[in-house]
C-alpha cells in the first residue's frame, strides 16, 4: 500500500471524525446532547459545537414560538349560556432536557398533555363568567387568567405559555335565533326610548325659541310703542308750535287734511249745506287773501 493510499484513508478517517464531532447549532434552534441516550448538557446558543463521536449524540428543539390548538367543545357559563368556544394557545419550549424528560422531545406528545390542560382551563374560566363577559373589554383578562392556568401545567414539561386566544365564541345554532330575536327586541327598545327622549329634547327646544321669540316680539313692540310715543309728541309738539305761530294758516292747512282725507275715493257723495264749517275754504273770501 503506497503513502497516496494511506493518505487518503487518513483523510476519510479525518472526515469522518470530523462529521461526527462537530455539529451546528442554528440560529432558531437550540440543542439538546444526550450520552449513551442520558441527557446531558442543553445548547441554546447559535453556532458550531462539538460531542463525542459514537458515545454522544444531538436532539434539536425549535425555539420558535409553537401553536397549540385546542378543541372545540361545548361549555356552560355562570348564566347557563351553553356557548360553543373553539380556542388555541402558543407556546415555546423554555428548557429543553425537562421537555425531553416530560415528553420524550418529541412536540407531538407535548401537545397531547398540553391540549387537555387547555381544554379545562376554558371550562373553569369561562364557565364562572357570565355570556357578555366574552363581548365585553373583560375578554382579554379572561384570556390572561386562562394563560396563568395553563402555563401552571405546562411549567413540569419545559414549556412557557405566550398566549392564549379565542377564536370563536358562537351560541349553539339552535339558540342563534331566540338569541337574535332578544337583541332585535332590546335594540329596538333602545331606539325608541332614544326616539321619546329626543322628541322631549326637541320639544324643549321649541317652547324655549318660542318663548325666546315672545319675549324678543314684546320688547321690539315695547320699543316700538315708546318710538312711536316720542314720534307722536314730537309731532304734537310741532303742531302745537305751528299753532302759536299762525293759527289761521294752521287751521287751512288741517282742513285742506281733512278734504284729501274724505275725498279720496273715486266717487265721493257729501250732502252737507253750503254754509257748513267744513266748506269755509271753499267760500270766496274765507281764504285771507292766501
Amino acid at each position: 500500500m503506497n503513502r497516496l493510499t494511506l493518505a487518503g484513508i487518513a483523510a476519510a478517517l479525518l472526515a469522518f471524525l470530523a462529521f461526527n464531532t462537530f455539529f451546528v447549532v442554528g440560529q432558531a434552534q437550540q440543542a439538546l446532547v444526550l450520552e449513551l441516550g442520558s441527557p446531558g448538557r442543553v445548547i441554546k446558543e447559535p453556532g458550531l459545537a462539538m460531542k463525542v463521536p459514537f458515545f454522544q449524540n444531538v436532539i434539536f428543539f425549535s425555539k420558535r414560538v409553537l401553536l397549540l390548538p385546542g378543541e372545540s367543545g361545548l361549555i356552560i357559563t355562570q348564566d347557563r349560556k351553553n356557548i360553543v368556544v373553539d380556542a388555541f394557545a402558543r407556546y415555546r419550549i423554555s428548557d429543553p432536557l425537562q421537555f425531553y424528560r416530560a415528553v420524550r422531545g418529541t412536540e407531538d406528545m407535548a401537545r397531547q398533555r398540553l391540549t387537555p390542560i387547555l381544554n379545562a382551563s376554558l371550562r373553569r374560566v369561562l364557565g364562572e363568567q357570565q355570556f357578555k363577559a366574552l363581548l365585553s373589554g373583560e375578554r382579554g383578562v379572561l384570556m390572561r387568567a386562562i394563560r396563568d392556568e395553563l402555563s401552571a401545567g405546562a411549567k413540569s414539561l419545559g414549556v412557557e405559555i405566550v398566549d392564549v386566544r379565542i377564536q370563536r365564541s358562537d351560541l349553539p345554532e339552535s339558540n342563534l335565533t331566540a338569541v337574535f330575536q332578544r337583541m332585535r327586541a332590546e335594540r329596538q327598545r333602545v331606539a325608541e326610548g332614544s326616539r321619546a327622549e329626543g322628541d322631549q329634547k326637541a320639544q324643549e327646544l321649541r317652547s324655549a325659541a318660542d318663548k325666546e321669540a315672545t319675549v324678543i316680539k314684546a320688547t321690539a313692540q315695547q320699543k316700538a310703542d315708546i318710538f312711536r310715543g316720542e314720534g307722536e309728541a314730537e309731532r304734537n309738539r310741532i303742531l302745537g308750535d305751528a299753532y302759536g305761530r299762525d293759527p289761521e294758516f294752521f287751521s287751512f292747512y288741517r282742513s285742506l287734511q281733512a278734504y284729501e282725507e274724505s275725498m279720496s275715493g273715486d266717487t265721493t257723495t257729501m250732502v252737507l249745506s253750503p254754509d257748513n264749517p267744513f266748506f269755509k275754504y271753499f267760500q270766496k273770501g274765507q281764504t285771507g287773501g292766501r
